[in-house]
């Protein structure tokens, strides 16, 4: 099915997925099924292509495109189509066709407007599978109210700003898109999940997921409680890592950097760092007064001190790292977690590999993301007839 055959067959081999996604949520959703086998066509404007394509990280490009965009693409075969030209709206169903997936996350409606919503691919192809992402949900009142979807603003309008950071400081983001990974990964677990209920059933359907409710879920233990409980979650002044957890549960200073500290009784870490009488204090109630004391003593040894110490006494504790530091230590011990890949532009290029580890069926070995429309005469030669090509391009459709 793809024009580079793979060494060995990876689980997803022969299903099809015609993809509309851009940014973040879809693109990386897309990527997971790539990595194990999908045959995804990412459908992109002749040109410039996916907007994140142009959205340069730290004020940098890796060749033509962002870092970003390398990120979320690999192993996917670029295909580029005016997607308001009716001519080009005419092959994509006729390409869909032979496909198993749509994926979409333009905002509501969009797709139905340019005829390439679930209604447009069921009438051609009645098994399809169409995975629609959004920010708020189909329907809902944040979108009605036209509200943009995307990661910053689901995470002020979740709660998530207030579970992170200190108590009095301003509402603070975390520090990834979340929102946007929880999202992609639902909306995978979707499509996969249809696929079966195709083989199955026998029927295909629209699925959807969306940022906010995807977020609202990656926080289910703190609803809950908010939900059951009746309270109201507070962060700490002294710097607990959650306003769900209590003492000792955050980062502490030692002499020449930081060290993470999460569950332990509070008796226990006492003896080991010099406070016997830390036990004595509530570990909830009073969990910003230990977390000061633990501060204090800390502070007296370095990172690399703390951490045999605490080894040695079964204490759950790590050193705080950059990320530069994380991605130099597993590139130093030629860590499996890495994957590189030639690019035509970029040349030697590094990425996170698939999470997913299978024994039977593993990820297929990494392709670099695409160019612009890098794939555009291989997928049109593939699905199309000489004469539909040559009304594309006389439409001017590409």
């Amino acid at each position: 099915m793809n024009s580079e055959s793979d060494t060995a067959k990876s689980a997803l081999d022969g299903v099809r997925i015609l993809d509309f996604s851009q940014m973040m949520m879809g693109p990386l959703c897309t990527q997971t099924l790539a990595d194990l086998g999908a045959d995804v066509i990412k459908v992109e404007r002749p040109e410039t292509g996916d907007w994140m394509r142009g959205m340069p990280m730290v004020g940098e490009f890796v060749g033509s495109d962002s870092a970003a965009f390398h990120a979320f693409n690999r192993n996917k075969r670029s295909l580029t189509v005016d997607l308001k030209n009716e001519v080009g709206r005419k092959a994509l169903l006729a390409i869909s066709r032979k496909c198993d997936v749509v994926v979409e996350n333009f905002r509501s409606g969009v797709m139905d407007r340019l005829g390439l919503g679930y209604a447009d691919f069921k009438e051609v192809n009645p098994g399809i599978i169409y995975a629609s992402g959004s920010g708020w949900g189909s329907g809902s009142k944040m979108a009605e109210q036209g509200l943009p979807g995307q990661d910053l603003l689901v995470q002020a309008m979740s709660g998530v700003m207030f579970h992170t950071g200190r108590d009095g400081d301003p509402p603070t983001a975390c520090g990834t898109p979340i929102a946007d990974f929880a999202a992609s990964q639902s909306l995978a677990i979707g499509i996969l999940v249809a696929l079966i209920g195709r083989d199955r059933h026998g029927v295909g359907q629209k699925i959807e997921t969306n940022l906010f409710s995807a977020t609202l879920g990656v926080m289910a233990q703190e609803n809950f409680a908010v939900a059951n409980q009746d309270v109201n979650l507070r962060r700490s002044k002294a710097g607990i890592a959650s306003c769900w957890n209590d003492a000792p549960y955050g980062n502490y200073r030692t002499s020449d950097g930081w060290i993470a500290i999460a569950m332990c009784p509070l008796d226990k870490l006492g003896a080991l760092i010099g406070d016997d009488s830390l036990g004595e204090l509530d570990p909830w109630e009073q969990r910003d007064e230990a977390k000061r004391r633990i501060d204090a003593c800390i502070e007296k040894l370095a990172t690399n001190e703390w951490m045999m110490k605490f080894r040695a006494a079964d204490i759950w504790a790590a050193p705080v790292r950059t990320s530069r530091q994380a991605m130099r230590e597993l590139a130093d011990a030629d860590s499996d977690r890495l994957v590189t890949m030639k690019h035509p532009e970029a040349g030697e290029v590094t990425a996170i590999a698939c999470p997913i580890a299978m024994s039977e069926m593993p990820a297929r070995e990494p392709r670099a993301a695409p160019l612009v429309g890098q794939h555009t005469e291989e997928i049109l030669n593939q699905f199309l007839s000489e004469d539909e090509i040559s009304e594309l391009r006389d439409a001017e459709a590409l």
